[in-house]
């Protein structure tokens, strides 16, 4: 048997433990305190220092305990001292009483305007304008780009935010006002929010740049109820948003100004390189991820992979290693190596070359909380290598915990500085524990340490990672045990092409070629592991998630030692058994396979004719043709949450997906549709307004090879045995009174199920009421020729003579149009119905004439749960109840399942875990 790692069996030190902790701690509760209980936080910060000093000098047979509670109670002090002082510039000068609108002194029948001007008082229900403020500021950090997301019908413009320390402020001359306002000079805190880049280049802002900028001060927002402060922001007095272009009072500093060169070099170099491979490399080597394809970033998440996205403490790890070697599965190991081994360096030429390089890493990778924790713990042990001492990463840890927060005390509500010490933890406590107990099994070296560290460092993280996001990832340790092989290539090759990015350009270009090869490897992991339909587990959000998280994994860490060394499990047979279960199970989990699914969870319902998905704010409705095969009609404006229904509903081919209109809310989630399934077409409206996401469309259909087609007036369409639909709208061209995105939706009238006694349903799109009216009065299309059916999951198209195509062979028939026309008001063909898409998420603007026409049974509304659109407005739905329509709702009910026929209409629901 392999003798176990000597790290194992160490005692290890935890004496610095506990004065850490009690330093996150109390500075964590001192950050969430009203600013007015700090004058009494200082005096009991005062009487616990003066108690550790009377404990130091007692003496007697508990001195050990009375040593650690003075040491508990002179870390507390300093912690609440220290946090009190720094957060003093959130509260005092003239911001922070800007941020607040309550505070603003405005004199009896005036008002300030935001160029502070004077006039009439505005009437109550008027929102004043937020004041506007000149100030000279510095930039303290990179800028932060926050991406574009659907907003309704668009999406949000992206937009940045940068930190910044303001130092002067001048207030707004009042007309009238002879001299300059006197500038107050100030050490503010403050977030410069970026909506628009045209005036400036915001993007390429480099730290310790000094500006003067004219800057709107947008009010604080209140905080949640229930949440513990009075401040929505702990780290910043106020949110500045700046207007026009700002002067440079002083270029960057020369070190930044080094360190923007060489991260520009990097960019430069991954230029030829593909999409994934350009946008993941600089994230991986410096923490630019300016250009990482969204889905990849999400991919990254889904596999907790996400510390790979951006740089972090294990590529300073990875530096540091090569210099004076030592591995994370073996942190305690005494001595030197690497190239200072190699090299024969001394020990203090080795930590000084360390240092150099960690300070040199820290600026050119930007002091983020990951890289600043293992900085710090890094020059710890470098200290020691210095002064001839083993390094001890516990210590080391700890030690560094409680240097950063007293130094920076906003760490205390970082998640990524938690994220990073627990993982660092991770591997120091139960990494080699679990290591060796692997090896004691008979597990090779090296596959025993990568798999007790990576479950190591998962176990401590995932409760917090819960917080974040409800759910857990069951792909994420053989994720990470597939990408570490590849991480320290890249991470080095990386770096080599930075440094050698400002002499030679073809030199970093070809040593960023080299590095493609792993990191187009992490991306390929990545995605691989996020398309698994089994990749995450919903879990119960908040701190009860988190809770039963972590009796979970200390009921697993409890329960799997006996099947890793117990006796009772030394028997083939047992072991055998047990290998085959999980050989079984372990696919069945991950894959997912939607008859297995359906026993379990119900979903989809046997026999459903039409499935309307809960994407959040937008449409997407599923038409079955066959076993794995439907037509989709808009795919909502999320791709992840797009790929996820159709996957639960079984479906691998979509034979058309009908784009209604232009919108963000049905077309952005497009990848998600395209996701490991053949498509034959995409439909989309003649209309080309939205240009910019109708742009977009026709970019992912290029990219995927997909043709596409206009939908026309009168063009009727079958698909398998048991789905027809012909077009109703839009004409072209649109009526004057008819126009807009909205009012060009594609709106088709389909039939479910068999020809005998079809479904029908009406799906219309986003029609506002003046193209609801001209549906009305239009009627059915007149049938030159009818649909003509095909079988298995085929397509036929037929047109009334003006155009349209079709995937798949277009046949033309004769015949009688067999549109069958119930009872009901309205022109010939426009009868009731069995089901109605409500347009426009159920908004209030409704033909009510078109709906009494339809007068449906059931009424189908997709939208967003707390949406701020209001939508669907309630006289939508009691006017479809008055018609005698069941109203069902996604933002409600989940998913929507329509079952049954004409006789016996039914619907079944599948409301997703963790969703409103």
């Amino acid at each position: 048997m392999p003798a176990a790692p000597a790290a194992a069996h160490q005692r290890t030190d935890y004496r610095l433990f506990l004065p850490a902790c009690t330093a996150w701690a109390v500075t964590s509760a001192v950050l969430a305190l009203d600013p007015g209980r700090h004058p009494s936080l200082l005096m009991a910060a005062l009487a616990a220092a003066v108690a550790s000093l009377v404990l130091l000098t007692t003496k007697g047979p508990r001195r050990s305990v009375h040593r650690l509670t003075a040491a508990v109670l002179l870390t507390a002090a300093t912690a609440a001292t220290t946090t009190v002082l720094h957060t003093a510039d959130l509260h005092r000068g003239p911001l922070p009483a800007l941020a607040h609108p309550a505070a603003l002194p405005v004199a009896a029948g005036q008002r300030a305007d935001g160029d502070g001007r004077s006039g009439p008082v505005q009437p109550k229900e008027e929102k004043p304008a937020n004041p506007e403020i000149t100030v000279e500021l510095i930039v303290t950090g990179d800028p932060k780009q926050h991406g574009s997301h659907t907003q309704g019908s668009s999406l949000s413009r992206p937009t940045l935010t940068v930190p910044a320390l303001v130092t002067r402020v001048r207030a707004s001359p009042y007309p009238g006002n002879g001299s300059p306002p006197t500038p107050v000079a100030t050490r503010t805190p403050v977030t410069l929010l970026i909506r628009s880049q045209e005036d400036y280049p915001w993007q390429q802002s480099i730290p310790s740049t000094e500006l003067e900028l004219r800057a709107e001060v947008l009010p604080e927002r209140p905080p949640a109820a229930g949440a513990p402060g009075g401040r929505s922001r702990i780290d910043s007095a106020a949110l500045l948003a700046p207007q026009g272009q700002p002067r440079v009072v002083t270029p960057p500093n020369l070190p930044q100004r080094l360190a923007a060169h060489l991260r520009k070099g990097l960019r430069d170099a991954c230029d030829h390189l593909p999409p994934d491979t350009r946008g993941l490399l600089p994230g991986l080597v410096v923490g630019d991820v300016s250009r990482l394809p969204e889905d990849l970033s999400d991919a990254f998440r889904a596999t907790d992979l996400g510390h790979l996205v951006a740089v972090s403490g294990a590529n300073l790890a990875i530096v540091l290693a090569v210099l004076v070697g030592g591995t994370s599965s073996e942190p305690d190991t005494p001595g030197r190596g690497g190239l200072a081994g190699l090299l024969g360096l001394s020990f203090r030429t080795t930590a000084l070359l360390g240092t150099v390089l960690t300070l040199a890493f820290v600026t050119v990778c930007r002091p983020d909380p990951s890289v600043l924790r293992a900085a710090a713990t890094g020059l710890i042990g470098l200290l020691a290598l210095a002064t001839g001492r083993p390094r001890r990463g516990v210590p080391a840890l700890a030690g560094a915990v409680l240097i950063l927060i007293l130094l920076d005390p906003y760490l205390a509500r970082s998640y990524g500085f938690l994220l990073s010490t627990l993982a660092t933890a991770g591997l120091l406590v139960l990494g080699p524990r679990w290591t060796a107990a692997l090896r004691a099994r008979r597990w090779p070296h090296h596959l025993a340490s990568a798999v007790g560290a990576t479950a190591a460092a998962q176990a401590f993280c995932s409760p917090v990672t819960v917080l974040l996001a409800p759910r857990i990832s069951l792909v994420g340790v053989p994720c990470n045990l597939l990408a570490e092989i590849a991480v320290a290539p890249a991470t080095l090759l990386g770096f080599g092409a930075l440094v050698v990015a400002p002499l030679s350009k073809g030199a970093a270009e070809f040593l960023a070629d080299l590095a493609a090869l792993p990191v187009g490897w992490l991306a390929a992991v990545a995605r691989r592991g996020a398309e698994l339909p089994g990749a995450e587990l919903a879990w119960p959000a908040g701190s009860f998630g988190a809770i039963l998280l972590i009796v979970v994994i200390v009921s697993l860490a409890w329960a799997v030692p006996p099947l890793l060394a117990g006796r009772r499990f030394r028997h083939r047979r047992t072991r055998v058994l047990v290998a085959l279960a999980v050989a079984l199970l372990l696919p069945v989990v991950l894959l997912r396979p939607a008859s297995v699914v359906r026993l379990a969870t119900g979903w989809p319902a046997s026999g459903w004719r039409l499935a309307m998905c809960d994407i959040g704010q937008g449409d997407m409705t599923v038409l079955p043709v066959g076993p794995g095969t439907a037509v989709v009609v808009d795919a909502g404006p999320d791709p992840k949450t797009a790929d996820a229904c159709l996957r639960g509903l079984g479906v691998t081919r979509v034979p058309l997906l009908l784009l209604t209109h232009f919108h963000a809310d049905h077309a952005e989630g497009i990848p998600g549709v395209l996701r490991g399934r053949s498509v034959g077409a995409i439909e989309v409206t003649t209309s080309e307004e939205s240009n910019g996401e109708r742009s977009r469309v026709f970019r992912w259909a290029a990219a995927a090879g997909i043709p596409v087609v206009h939908a026309q007036r009168g063009e009727r369409r079958t698909a398998g045995a048991e789905l027809t639909w012909e077009v109703l709208w839009p004409t072209s061209p649109l009526p004057a009174e008819a126009e807009g995105p909205n009012n060009s939706s594609i709106a088709v009238l389909a039939e479910l199920g068999p020809p005998a006694d079809p479904l029908r349903v009406a799906l219309l799109g986003d029609l506002e009421p003046p193209a609801q009216a001209a549906v009305l009065a239009l009627g059915l299309p007149p049938s030159s020729s009818s649909a003509v059916r095909g079988s298995g999951d085929g397509m036929s198209t037929s047109t009334d003579g003006k155009g349209g195509g079709g995937v798949g062979s277009a046949r033309a028939g004769g015949g009688a149009d067999r549109g069958v026309v119930r009872s009901g008001p309205g022109p010939p063909g426009v009868g009731r119905v069995d089901v109605l898409k409500v347009a426009h998420h159920g908004s209030a603007n409704q033909d009510w004439s078109l709906m009494a026409a339809l007068r449906p049974r059931l009424a189908l509304i997709s939208c967003g749960a707390g949406n701020s659109y209001g939508h669907p407005a309630p006289q939508t739905v009691a006017g479809l109840k008055a018609l005698g329509a069941t109203v069902v709702r996604t933002d409600r009910s989940g998913d929507i399942a329509v079952l049954g026929d004409t006789r016996s209409l039914a619907v079944a629901t599948h409301l997703h875990q963790g969703r409103g």
